[in-house]
């Protein structure tokens, strides 16, 4: 059996197969303001690429939106089809997206985008969009600005060498569209102590160590939250974000 290697682009991409179901539970989801912004006015048929367990999707329907859901890992369009069961839903990449030309309003692509083959992607979704359409791309950022939220994320990171690659990048997205424009928003998410385990479990990084190496970043985060200030003691607290989100309209 072949040791995966966590320092590796396309076996971390591939990781999430094995916690699909931490990850439906202890990821976040996003804002309304967030949806509002990626989603233009007068849109109804969204793609949701790279839609993992649905975090986004379920944000999309909220706002009565016809979506459709694309992933390549089945385990996670499990967790989707579960939670969403109105929601279409396909195995597929965003370089090779199973749906027809000129088919949706708009895309969005949530935490996923540093995944994929820019280029590649950039003329597949375009393909898909209807003339005029809207891609939106976005990533929930932990709030560093708070000692314990700092700490938390170092010890996420630590002996990560892909973790550059995965912070959030302005999209390039070529000549077929327009200037890409980007706004942040910050907001909250109230979760369970006992659930920042979890989530340091669900980040590709971790799911791709060895057991010793992942089970001693996980203990650190156990002590973290027995000895912080801001933790210890408390079952419940927020967990501050910056949303950033990028959108540009075909040409």
């Amino acid at each position: 059996m072949t040791t995966p290697d966590p320092h590796d682009h396309a076996t971390r991409a591939a990781s999430f197969s094995h916690g699909a179901d931490v990850y439906a539970a202890v990821r976040p989801t996003y804002p309304d303001p967030v949806v509002a912004y990626l989603v233009p006015p007068g849109a109804r048929r969204v793609l949701d690429l790279g839609a993992g367990t649905g975090k986004l999707t379920s944000s999309l329907v909220a706002q009565g939106l016809d979506v459709v859901a694309v992933d390549p890992s089945e385990p996670m369009l499990e967790q989707l089809r579960a939670a969403l069961p109105g929601v279409e839903a396909h195995v597929g990449t965003a370089e090779s997206i199973p749906l027809p030309d000129g088919s949706v309003d708009a895309v969005v692509v949530g935490q996923a985008w540093h995944w994929f083959d820019h280029a590649a992607a950039s003329a597949e979704i375009a393909r898909v969009l209807r003339h005029g359409g809207t891609l939106g791309v976005v990533w929930n950022d932990r709030d560093t600005s708070e000692d314990w939220v700092a700490r938390f994320g170092e010890i996420l990171h630590r002996g990560d060498r892909l973790e550059p690659v995965a912070d959030h990048v302005t999209p390039v997205l070529g000549p077929i569209y327009d200037d890409v424009e980007e706004a942040s928003f910050r907001w909250a998410d109230e979760i369970a102590t006992a659930s920042l385990r979890p989530l340091a479990g669900s980040r590709s990084f971790l799911l791709t160590l060895p057991a010793q190496d992942r089970d001693a970043l996980l203990a650190a985060v156990d002590e973290l939250v027995a000895t912080h200030p801001d933790l210890a003691g408390r079952e419940r607290v927020a967990l501050p974000y910056v949303t950033h989100a990028y959108r540009a309209r075909l040409r």
